[in-house]
């Protein structure tokens, strides 16, 4: 997974080919903490489909209020620089969070 702060979200995400996902998170984050292994097993099995990446929103809060997230943890998926879909809060499921992935690939 590639770890994002506010100088690279731009050209990891925004400007990148294909389907990127974000998972929004932070440390003072419970449930962002408890779901970031279930990301990683996710980003291992679909990173050939989709690149993966994760931004700490308490070092980029700016930019995460820019993207409009509003709750932790949010999962977004973005293409062609534009946020397509995302699952937040108790909807932050590994099932639901799947489900959005198989819609994409």
């Amino acid at each position: 997974m590639i770890v994002l702060d506010k100088d690279t979200f731009l050209t990891e995400v925004l400007e990148a080919d294909g389907y990127v996902i974000v998972d929004f998170w932070s440390e003072g984050c419970e449930p962002c903490k408890a779901l970031m292994p279930s990301v990683v097993e996710l980003s291992e099995k679909y990173n050939t489909k989709m690149k993966f990446c994760k931004l700490d929103t308490t070092k980029a809060r700016r930019l995460a209020i820019q993207q409009k997230v509003l709750g932790l943890p949010t999962i977004s998926i973005y293409k062609g620089g534009q946020k397509i879909d995302e699952v937040t809060k108790e909807d932050a499921t590994v099932e639901k969070i799947e489900a959005m992935i198989q819609k994409y690939i």
